[in-house]
């Protein structure tokens, strides 16, 4: 073999500098948004909260990255990390229920569809809950449902203001009635929080839809939505089946349901903890007062119920 040959066959075995280029590409070096097509070096992408600087498209946000987005650094603490769904019908389509459960937390990390926790948001303190959609395409089981009423309980019971992120395509099917009774079982635990004159603000992403859509993601005192974010009940090619009508351009977005007045506002990513802050500092004050004011009418009437016993 000639020096020439030698040489020859030692490049072809080292990979080129292209090739080497490629693999540190498909590493995760960079991203490519799915809106625009341009590719964003990943670490900046990440320090921009997953939005395209190019063309504002919101990426795919999952719990964990969301909590780091929103809560201040070390002022984290978990509630109900420890329930964990069960298969209480038996429930079996092509896989048992049971089997994707685990398959599910192995490849998530999570025990369900929600992070449950209370923390600071810019200083101020928050009962915060999260929904995943990678878990089962954020549906809400029973354990979803338990944690968000937990939650809901502990802000009532610390007087906390309440903010939760929606990302859901709706009920757990698997868990039938089950599932269904944690709309009314949240809503009542909004209905005991909203009495004792908390606030609550649910922020919808994409996608919010189904029996979340139908309870507490539409309960907020104030609602927030991401940019573009699909919201709604039903889907768009049953309402169109059902009422043999086409539905307007843009019909379950955001901007649409802002111009028809079923939410409050659209704030983009990069501002979504800003705007928290703002909100929860605005009515921060009145919390005390009014706690004071509500025990103070309490007190009267006890004192009518005492006079009118006397007579």
């Amino acid at each position: 073999m000639s020096l020439f040959d030698w040489f020859a066959n030692r490049q072809k075995a080292e990979p080129s500098t292209q090739q080497k280029q490629e693999r540190e590409i498909a590493d995760g070096l960079w991203t490519k948004c799915q809106a625009c097509g341009v590719l964003a070096y990943t670490k900046d992408l990440k320090a921009n909260q997953l939005v395209c600087s190019e063309c504002g498209n919101h990426m795919f946000v999952d719990s964990d990255e969301r909590i780091r987005q929103l809560i201040d650094a070390n002022t984290w603490k978990l509630l109900g990390e420890n329930l964990c769904p069960t298969d209480p019908l038996q429930f079996r389509d092509r896989k048992a229920y049971s089997d994707r459960l685990k398959d599910m937390q192995e490849k998530t990390g999570l025990q369900d569809a929600v992070q449950t926790g209370t923390g600071l948001i810019d200083g101020l303190p928050v009962a915060l809950g999260v929904m995943d959609f990678r878990f089962m395409g954020g549906s809400m089981g029973s354990v979803v449902g338990e944690k968000l009423t937990r939650l809901i309980e502990h802000a009532t019971q610390e007087r906390l203001p309440v903010v939760i992120i929606c990302a859901s395509g709706g009920a757990r099917m698997q868990e039938g009635m089950l599932s269904l009774m944690q709309m009314a079982k949240i809503s009542g635990a909004l209905h005991r929080h909203r009495e004792a004159r908390l606030l609550y603000i649910p922020v919808l992403t994409h996608p919010t839809t189904g029996g979340v859509t139908a309870s507490f993601a539409m309960l907020g005192d104030i609602i927030l939505a991401e940019p573009k974010a699909t919201i709604g009940f039903a889907g768009k090619r049953v309402i169109e089946q059902t009422l043999r009508e086409k539905l307007p351009e843009g019909f379950q977005t955001s901007e649409y349901l802002l111009e028809h007045g079923f939410i409050d506002a659209i704030v983009p990513r990069t501002q979504l903890k800003k705007t928290l802050a703002q909100l929860i500092s605005l009515h921060q004050p009145f919390f005390p007062v009014l706690a004071h004011l509500s025990a103070e009418h309490q007190h009267r009437d006890e004192l009518v119920k005492l006079d009118s016993t006397q007579i």
